[in-house]
């Protein structure tokens, strides 16, 4: 663009200097012409004039000469007149008959044609004429007045035009440099050097005013981008701060897929140190396994189209260090629409995945856990109803005895899939006053048949002064259930199982410890997730891995209370819970 004005303005430059030429020089032919006609006549005048003072003279002379001296007379004067003045060709004389009398002219002369001749006849003072005088002028004087004139004019012309031309140069030249600072001020605020100022010294009024204004929005813009860069960086402090702040893990790329920005929760996912991937392509991140993770889900992302992407982004999963993270890829628009890069949104869902796995293996088990008890119940009934009375009564009784353990068996795994099936869709568990002790000697009562069969001893100590309080009678007796339940299991033959209740300031505690294999640590702080089991690792016993996760929502989500482990490896477990109790005086309103 700035080329392009440039050469137009050389062109107005070079028209006004060839406008301006063709002006001067037809003036100056102009002028010559008419100076060139003006000494014409002038001199055609001169001739005149010459030619009728010389018939003047000639006509005196010859009335006062004797006839005899007449031409003796005219031809010395005629060639006093001729040798004195060397503009003169020649002098012709004749009489009134028009005969030549004498012609006189220099030699140097005659061989040239005369440029102006003119006649003037002689006449007495009684206005006789005697004859003509004939003047023949060279006009060497007119032509070198005329050349000394062309030369003046042309001298004095040609310094004109270049007096003007230099003065339009230099006019230029002083507007094209006003016009190149500025030139140079805009090109310093197109990169940003925002308060850049122009300085006004030996310049037009005029360049200075637009100097000034320049200035002035130099300065504008310079308040504008202090003003400007605070806000934005405030902004974008705003937004790392929420981003770093995200739960999830967050990887910024623009659209030549360099990370931009890495937030805290992603270094921990993606186990980078600090501003490990910033700069970087995302797809040379290599997980655990060394795969580039990254790298085929950014092709995909990138062979599809934007308005697919954005209705339903790229979702797939990543393994890191035996995390399972789900990973999904948006693109970023600005708010003009325009692409300007994507975003990668990492979710850890490890716990989900477990808990997945947990569920299948879940449904395996309560599949197993119900098809056995069924199993033996049909298999036990078909025998009595087909052959019951081939058989005494002591087999009977085993029988029936068998069925009904499987019975309880069974009712108790549906009692707990119900349990959790209402725990999970946040059922209300009713409370009313009820008795610790009591519950303690229903449930001990109750497991005693199932300690038989392994010799076990249960023994009850019990602390006095727990007050009744509000809980949920059935609730608590399953909890308290699955924990005999599971000492019962876990035991070895002849063990001993010891249930303790005590008061603990404004709590009762409730323990039951047995003399089984123990539990792990890495396992204890696990072992009251739903659908968790440790069998594969220590355990030989099958179950629906839901007992001690029932036990643990009904204390401390229904009931405010907290379950606990105490265990060992090779010294058995302690497994309890506290509930929190209240003054009967404080609850009779309530009942």
């Amino acid at each position: 663009m700035n080329n392009v004005s440039l050469t137009t303005q050389n062109r107005l430059i070079i028209s006004g200097l060839v406008i301006s030429t063709v002006l001067i020089v037809v003036i100056a032919v102009f002028a010559i012409f008419n100076i060139q006609n003006n000494l014409n006549k002038g001199y055609q005048n001169f001739g005149q004039i010459v030619s009728k003072a010389l018939a003047i003279e000639c006509a005196e002379l010859t009335i006062n000469a004797p006839a005899s001296k007449v031409k003796q007379t005219l031809k010395a004067h005629v060639d006093a007149i001729v040798s004195s003045h060397n503009d003169i060709v020649f002098i012709e004389l004749r009489n009134k008959d028009g005969k030549l009398i004498y012609k006189s002219g220099n030699s140097g002369q005659m061989s040239k044609v005369p440029n102006i001749v003119v006649s003037s006849p002689m006449m007495t003072g009684n206005d006789v004429n005697v004859g003509y005088v004939t003047v023949g002028l060279s006009g060497n004087i007119i032509n070198k007045i005329s050349s000394t004139t062309r030369a003046s004019l042309f001298f004095v012309f040609t310094v004109a035009w270049i007096v003007f031309a230099f003065v339009i140069l230099i006019n230029t030249y002083l507007i094209t440099r006003e016009l190149r600072v500025l030139h140079e001020g805009v090109q310093k605020i197109s990169t940003g050097e925002f308060g850049y100022t122009i300085k006004d010294k030996d310049v037009s009024s005029e360049v200075k005013e637009l100097f000034n204004s320049f200035n002035n929005m130099s300065n504008r813009l310079h308040i504008y981008e202090e003003q400007n860069i605070e806000q934005l960086t405030l902004e974008r402090n705003k937004l790392e701060a929420v981003l770093m702040s995200i739960a999830n893990g967050v990887v910024v790329c623009d659209n030549n897929d360099n990370v931009v920005l890495v937030n805290n929760h992603a270094h921990k996912l993606l186990e980078l140190e600090d501003d490990q991937m910033i700069g970087t392509k995302i797809q040379n991140y290599i997980d655990t396994e060394g795969n580039y993770c990254f790298k085929d889900k950014i092709e995909e992302f990138k062979d599809t189209p934007l308005e697919v992407m954005e209705n339903k982004p790229l979702e797939f999963n990543i393994q890191v260090d035996k995390r399972t993270i789900k990973s999904i890829i948006s693109p970023m628009f600005t708010r003009n629409k325009e692409y300007v890069g994507y975003i990668i949104v990492l979710i850890d869902m490890t716990k989900e995945a477990e808990m997945d796995a947990m569920r299948s293996t879940f449904i395996s088990n309560v599949s197993h856990e119900l098809r056995t008890p069924v199993t033996v119940l049909r298999s036990y009934i078909d025998t009595l109803y087909n052959y019951g009375n081939e058989f005494d009564y002591k087999t009977q009784k085993e029988f029936i005895g068998t069925i009904n353990q499987e019975i309880i068996r069974l009712n108790r795994m549906v009692n707990d899939i119900l349990d959790f099936s209402r725990m999970e869709a946040n059922a209300e568990m009713e409370k009313s006053l009820n008795s610790i002790y009591e519950v303690v000697d229903n449930c001990v009562n109750q497991i005693q048949a199932l300690t038989k069969d392994h010799n076990l001893t249960i023994t009850v100590t019990k602390q006095d002064g727990i007050p009744n309080f509000l809980f949920n009678y059935d609730g608590i007796e399953r909890a308290l259930t699955n924990l005999l339940s599971n000492a019962i299991k876990y035991s070895p033959e002849n063990g001993q199982i010891e249930v303790n209740l005590e008061k603990d300031n404004d709590n009762a505690v409730i323990t039951v410890t047995d003399q089984g294999c123990g539990i792990a640590p890495e396992y204890q702080k696990k072992i009251f997730d739903r659908f968790y089991r440790v069998e594969n690792n220590i355990h030989t016993i099958k179950g629906t891995g839901l007992g001690l996760h029932l036990v643990k929502q009904t204390i401390e989500k229904y009931h405010g209370g907290k379950v606990f482990l105490h265990s060992q490896i090779g010294h058995g477990s302690t497994f309890g819970f506290s509930l929190p109790t209240q003054v009967v005086d404080d609850l009779k309103s309530y009942v």
